[in-house]
């Protein structure tokens, strides 16, 4: 009988928060382990009347070490077709994206709303769905919390013999944006989870929903909890959520635009604005900034972590599992690259060199200000803005290649120390 065996490429994934599935496509390079932690008892003596040392050790599992987790998706932004079966809106023309379940989670929702279709938390929203004008945002408002939504994520891997693998209790942590000039926009998520379990077992594959009586491929009777992989409908996950007395039920599910290919973004459109909060950062009614530097950029990167860490017990002669996790400093920092500029034909002070200089001169400013704005895809289409009103720059560095370039590293802060408001995304159509 020939083994087994599973391909990345033949995976799927899955998200499933407050009673909702998502599919999210992922790209080549996802990962998921989880690790555990052991002590080690040793000996340590002098020789014994009879010339011997013992030099012998034992080794412990102490507890199970968070599961981790990465991948990739695409920036895909869409305006809804309304209300049906896997739509993201009741609503047409108000704007989602493939991947905004990972935005709500990372942002601290904890419920979903699926006849409003809402994210929220304490009943604000997370995501704020608008019309194509306008433009759906997504704001931290709610992420001054001690700990974040959780979800289950779930793999599907093989086009046959089906092996299920689940991420109980999944947080996100880091969301990571590149500006790839040649590339498509994409996202780098990553975050822990308390268990990492192969869940082929409680799995059923069938055409139609399990009802009462029906087993899993373990051969145990269905119940609450378990999986359900539609083969009449490409192997779509569903989680059983009601099993007896014919009241068979399962969770709904979202996938609107995650067939679509007029979703994606070329990053070579991306442009950034820089501006200062004042001209005059150190107050002498002399103006050591230009009003805005005209900056075309070769590349960047933009990284917003939540700095999650995870609590485990430390009982005796039992493996211990993580019972949650909790949030540190949230952080939003990045970087972006433009070749080294100046304007010769008008002698204009608002190109890189400019920026360079200014921010080399005022030396007596120990935090500057400046409004950043990304509009990743450019001015117009399918775009994703990220607004960063009060950044500290650092001072830009010289990269001697063929073409001199600047990198300039910033971090994005709130107004105040305990608000909020680092950044806000705005996805548009």
């Amino acid at each position: 009988m020939a083994n087994q065996l599973y391909f990345s490429r033949d995976s799927k994934c899955f998200i499933e928060f407050d009673g909702v599935v998502w599919e999210v496509p992922v790209l080549d390079g996802f990962s998921f382990s989880q690790g555990n932690n052991t002590s080690e008892v040793v000996l340590s003596e002098m020789d014994s009347s009879g010339g011997v040392s013992r030099r012998g050790r034992r080794a412990f599992n102490d507890s199970l070490a968070p599961g981790e987790w990465s991948f990739s998706t695409y920036v895909r932004p869409f305006a809804s077709s309304g209300s049906g079966t896997g739509k993201a809106d009741g609503t047409a023309t108000e704007v989602h994206a493939v991947e905004e379940i990972l935005w709500a989670l990372m942002a601290g929702a904890d419920n979903y709303d699926a006849s409003t279709y809402d994210f929220d938390r304490g009943g604000s929203n997370v995501i704020t769905p608008a019309a194509t004008s306008t433009g759906t945002i997504v704001n931290f408002d709610q992420s001054n919390k001690s700990t974040l939504g959780t979800c289950n994520i779930y793999f599907v891997m093989g086009d046959s013999s089906r092996m299920v693998m689940k991420l109980k209790d999944a947080v996100v942590n880091e969301a990571s944006l590149d500006f790839e000039i040649d590339g498509i926009a994409t996202i780098g998520w990553s975050g822990q989870c308390a268990e990492v379990i192969d869940f082929t077992g409680s799995t059923i594959e069938d055409t139609v929903q399990p009802t009462d009586g029906d087993t899993t491929n373990d051969g145990t009777a269905i119940a609450v909890g378990d999986i359900w992989l539609d083969s009449n409908d490409s192997h779509r996950l569903y989680v059983l959520t009601n099993v007896g007395a014919g009241n068979e039920a399962s969770t709904g599910y979202v996938d609107e635009g995650t067939e679509s290919t007029s979703n994606f973004i070329r990053n070579r459109l991306t442009t950034l604005t820089v501006t200062p909060t004042t001209q005059d950062p150190d107050g002498d009614t002399v103006n050591e900034l230009q009003s805005s530097y005209d900056l075309t950029l070769t590349g960047g990167n933009i990284t917003i972590t939540n700095n999650i860490t995870y609590i485990t017990p430390e009982e005796l002669g039992v493996v211990n599992v993580p019972i949650g996790h909790v949030t540190g400093a949230r952080s939003v920092s990045g970087s972006f690259t433009c070749y080294l500029t100046r304007n010769t034909s008008t002698f204009d002070s608002d190109r890189s060199r400019d920026l360079f200089e200014d921010l080399r001169a005022i030396t007596n400013v120990v935090t500057n200000s400046f409004n950043l704005t990304f509009s990743i895809g450019g001015a117009s289409g399918n775009r994703l803005g990220l607004t960063c009103a009060t950044a500290h720059l650092e001072i830009p560095t010289h990269s001697i290649e063929d073409v001199i370039s600047l990198e300039t590293s910033f971090q994005a802060l709130p107004q105040t120390i305990d608000d909020t408001d680092e950044v806000v995304l705005t996805y548009k159509v």
